[in-house]
């Protein structure tokens, strides 16, 4: 991990095209501005965990989700397995 000190209106650049800039220190908050293309997500990480949360459970279907698309794709008349 790479720590700086920076103070307001001082900015950091990750690469050639964000902008990472200290817009005001009050106390142990911080307020950042970030410039970045619109191609590059940019999010709090706690939103970000969501997000990945979310995109693996959407990915990963259950059982009964499991069940129910095998009998769509069953034939027409076919016995369940192990019946």
């Amino acid at each position: 991990m790479l720590v700086l000190t920076r103070r307001a209106g001082e900015s950091v650049m990750i690469g050639d095209d964000v902008v990472v800039t200290v817009l005001e220190a009050r106390g142990d908050v911080i307020r950042i501005g970030i410039q970045a293309p619109r191609a590059v997500q940019v999010h709090r990480e706690e939103v970000y965990r969501e997000l990945q949360e979310a995109n693996r459970a959407a990915a990963s279907p259950g059982e009964d989700a499991v069940r129910a698309l095998t009998e769509m794709l069953r034939p027409a008349g076919a016995e369940p397995p192990g019946d």
